[in-house]
């Protein structure tokens, strides 16, 4: 993980060098508040690891490709948490409850615009290859998105329809960060298909992760309440495969379980988690997981590069699929 480590430490200075206006404060003080909570920042990195593969000669020319994914990646969470009422990100206050949902949305529209300024700053010769994959992936977030929304009225979704939904809000992003470093270091058409393959299965198996961690996680290294899913009712491919294994017995018993408020909130957690135990839920998401793992590893594997090169990647994907939050 030596490289990985390198490579975060050149995003964490090229994201503290950034220069703000101060004016208008209202404007600029939210998107340095938001950059300053420090996530994993896997996304940017990616960019980085996508070049470095196909061996780029400076690393330093794929750094505004990777400031620009993450710039993207907090506009769509600043937005999201406007959509989902969220308090806490990071846990820290959201934008909207620390200024208000005005300053939010024109924040993270700044951050977007800010996102496209640093493709600007890439090597001319491959700016709109990268501007393609940059629109096509940040439209399919948005997609995405609104499927996630749709869900929260709908009665019946299917595993495809899930698996589809979280391809784009969450996947196709990691994806196209790994296609953008792939274009930087002048790799084949084909290539770049088979890593960015890699980055939207691997992304996949990172959410259905999330997904189980979130029922059956430690929550002393989870880092967020255990069972804020079932509390809010999200529809998981935990709660779809219930949905989907679930007999008539105890269908009387889960709609009665879903009714119960925060009030009631370790009851219902406790008789959800009861009707996954029983219908063997976590095993099933654990086996959809490890088949989207998989199919990861197989298109890393298909890339005809010397072996070792992929060894960060390795790496990476085996940290974030064995993580405990």
């Amino acid at each position: 993980m030596y490289v990985n480590r390198i490579f975060a430490e050149k995003i964490g200075e090229e994201l503290e060098s950034r220069i703000l206006p101060h004016h208008p404060e209202n404007l600029y003080a939210p998107i340095d508040y938001m950059l300053n909570l420090s996530g994993k920042r896997i996304r940017p990195l990616l960019v980085l690891l996508g070049a470095d593969l196909f061996g780029i000669k400076n690393i330093d020319d794929a750094l505004p490709a990777s400031v620009a994914i993450e710039y993207f990646h907090n506009f769509s969470l600043i937005h999201d948490d406007i959509m989902d009422k969220a308090p806490l990100r990071r846990g820290k206050q959201t934008i909207h409850q620390k200024w208000n949902d005005n300053v939010a949305i024109l924040s993270g529209d700044a951050l977007l615009i800010k996102a496209y300024e640093q493709l600007s700053r890439c090597p001319a010769r491959f700016v709109p290859d990268l501007l393609r994959i940059f629109n096509r992936v940040a439209l399919e977030v948005c997609e995405g998105q609104q499927l996630d929304m749709d869900f929260e009225t709908s009665d019946t979704i299917g595993q495809e329809e899930y698996i589809n939904m979280i391809r784009l809000k969450t996947s196709v992003l990691l994806g196209g960060a790994l296609e953008m470093g792939a274009v930087l270091a002048g790799a084949s058409a084909e290539n770049r298909l088979q890593l960015y393959d890699f980055g939207v299965n691997l992304g996949i198996a990172f959410q259905l992760q999330d997904d189980i961690l979130d029922a059956f996680g430690d929550p002393v290294t989870f880092g967020k309440q255990v069972g804020g899913d079932i509390i809010a009712n999200k529809k998981t491919i935990l709660y779809i495969l219930l949905g989907e294994a679930i007999r008539r017995e105890d269908e009387a018993y889960f709609a009665e379980l879903l009714s119960l408020g925060e009030v009631d909130a370790r009851q219902k957690i406790a008789g959800i988690i009861t009707l996954y135990e029983k219908y063997a839920i976590q095993q099933k998401a654990d086996t959809l997981k490890q088949h989207y793992t998989a199919l990861a590893y197989k298109s890393l594997e298909a890339i005809n590069i010397d072996h070792q090169r992929k060894t960060e990647l390795y790496e990476l994907a085996n940290q974030l699929m064995k993580r405990v939050r």
